[in-house]
């Protein structure tokens, strides 16, 4: 992209260009200003996040007004090594990215193009024209994010402990006790390691000794990538570590062990799960990532289509029965609880929660953790909530008899019990709670809904081109949906610097929701497990997560291969 010379950018009165230009009213601009000596924020994102104009037509407006272009940064195709051009401080600071470096200067795009001041800053340290773009801020901070990453830090910090303890014969016990040992590369490592997870919004941290080497592992998108290899050495230190600030037993190496602690990354709260496994080279340590402010989404934000979200809306704000939420683990279950608790949670109703562990902290709301070892599981926690006069609760998991037939009595006698369960799909669902051994009397009267879910990778925006279906991916769609199959159209990604050349970028959730209506109940109770599914699958608006996985395909959120992945084996349904 070209622009001729260097342009100072100019100081514009935005207020009054929009009402000049009939954007927004007088009245609009009076109250957004009113909000803005209050917040502090910038007129701009007071406009648009009061909703008198959107994000787009902000910039696009910016973009006219200041004779410089807009660029849409999901579709850009950005170049590490110019990103870097800029220092990370500068970059965060100011809301600017580098894009392009050509004989005529800097092209660099700025979410507010009008600070003049950081337009200075930033001619100063590029030491070169700049040429300016606006740009979406959200779309910016995801570049620099992904940019400024710590591999580099991680690994010379990784390579730096190795020194320290092939150098000198220390015992790993005095290492942790001297403080001036134990915060030397170790904690600097587990530092650049959080920062890096949470900078990508990993979930998971992995890290696994192996004969000759220690794996660092971050799992983005469901999916595990290697973060940076290691002397295996170092791995002893940095579980003691991670031991210490989780609370565990540091001398005991032979026995799994589970804790967890929080720590503070960019101004954030983090609640950190750290478990850990002993493994032929070592122990193995694994670490789920909570974040503790942006974890628990509005049930709108979830991408239940609209039918569906009216229909589990109704069941969870029924005032008695059960729902189960069911897939695999790692499929969101937890996630969709927590959204449905964020709505249900008001001062007139009393909440309480049985987990294993508490992964989710809720203002207002009563959270019980199991702890086993003293005999305190889901069941005797269930029988002394109901004593605790609650109108909603939440069982971690149904893992057995006792604990199903708890919560569904729970339900039949004027309680919302939400609850999760590991099936393949809805259908099977309150067939296994059958199989459990509840009476199917219980479960039919007690029963409102079952939501099943999956999540599925979506197709990075910035790469997403059309492609043809193989023939077994044909073959799937056709004995899905017919003749309709000829009509639709997919996409997938080629992969690009947005997306770590994966060709996706962040998931999306498929569900499958059935009501516990008349004939389901009927059929339930005549204990002919063909006869329920048939049913289920009969009802008005009924459709499979493979049905809904395919309906994301075709609107190119998805590709078929990530509907197949997800929906494996659903399709053997009883």
């Amino acid at each position: 992209m070209a622009l001729a010379t260097e342009q100072r950018p100019k100081k514009i009165r935005i207020g009054d260009l929009l009402i000049a230009q009939q954007v927004i009213t007088q009245q609009q601009l009076e109250a957004a200003l009113a909000e803005q000596k209050q917040s502090g924020r910038k007129l701009g994102q007071v406009l648009v996040a009061k909703g008198f104009l959107s994000e787009d037509q902000l910039l696009h407006f910016l973009a006219r007004q200041l004779n410089i272009p807009y660029i849409d940064l999901r579709r850009y195709h950005y170049k590490p090594e110019v990103v870097r051009l800029l220092p990370e401080t500068h970059a965060r600071r100011f809301r600017a990215v580098a894009l392009e470096d050509s004989g005529e200067g800097l092209l660099v795009g700025m979410a507010d193009p009008t600070d003049i001041f950081g337009y200075d800053e930033l001619s100063r340290v590029a030491q070169r024209p700049l040429r300016l773009a606006v740009v979406n801020e959200t779309e910016l901070l995801k570049i620099v994010d992904q940019v400024y990453r710590r591999t580099d830090e991680i690994s010379g910090l990784a390579a730096e402990l190795e020194q320290e303890l092939s150098g000198h014969d220390i015992d790993l016990g005095e290492l942790f006790e001297n403080e001036a040992l134990a915060d030397a590369p170790v904690v600097r490592l587990l530092q650049s390691m959080f920062e890096d997870a949470v900078q990508i919004n990993a979930s998971d941290i992995h890290i696994e000794p192996d004969e000759k080497e220690l794996r660092i592992r971050f799992r983005l998108d469901g999916v595990l990538r290697i973060q940076t290899t290691a002397d295996r050495r170092i791995g002893s230190a940095l579980v003691s570590r991670l031991k210490l600030m989780a609370g565990l037993d540091i001398s005991e190496k032979r026995l799994p062990q589970d804790g967890r602690c929080q720590i503070r990354v960019r101004d954030r709260g983090i609640d950190v799960r750290v478990s850990t496994m002993p493994v032929q080279h070592g122990e193995s340590v694994v670490m789920r990532l909570l974040n503790q402010f942006t974890g628990i989404f509005d049930l709108d934000a979830l991408g239940m289509a609209p039918d569906t979200l009216a229909r589990f809306r109704q069941m969870i704000h029924s005032p008695q029965g059960m729902v189960l939420v069911t897939g695999p683990t790692g499929s969101g279950k937890t996630t969709t609880l927590y959204s449905a608790l964020k709505e249900l949670n008001r001062p007139e109703v009393k909440v309480l929660t049985v987990e294993d562990p508490v992964e989710y902290r809720l203002t207002g709301i009563n959270q019980v953790q199991v702890n086993t070892k003293i005999g305190l599981g889901f069941a005797q926690v269930l029988r002394a909530m109901l004593r605790q006069d609650p109108d909603i609760i939440l069982v971690g998991e149904m893992r057995d008899q006792e604990t199903a037939e708890i919560g569904l009595r729970a339900a039949m006698t004027g309680h919302m019990v939400l609850s999760t369960l590991h099936t393949n799909d809805a259908v099977s669902t309150a067939l296994r709670l059958t199989d459990m051994g509840a009476e199917p009397y219980l479960v039919a009267a007690s029963l409102r809904g079952i939501l099943a879910q999956r999540l599925v990778r979506k197709v990075c925006e910035s790469c997403a081109e059309p492609y043809a279906l193989d023939t077994a991916m044909q073959g799937l769609l056709r004995a899905e949906v017919g003749e309709q199959a000829d009509k639709l159209r997919f996409q997938r990604g080629r992969g690009c610097t947005h997306c770590n050349s994966t060709g996706y970028q962040g998931r999306v959730g498929v569900y499958e929701l059935l009501d516990m209506n008349e004939a389901l109940v009927e059929a339930l109770q005549s204990g002919d497990p063909l006869r329920f599914g048939q049913v289920a699958r009969a009802q008005p608006g009924h459709r499979s997560l493979r049905r809904s996985a395919i309906a994301l395909a075709a609107r190119g959120l998805t590709t078929m291969d990530e509907v197949a992945r997800a929906t494996y084996g659903v399709e053997e349904q009883v």
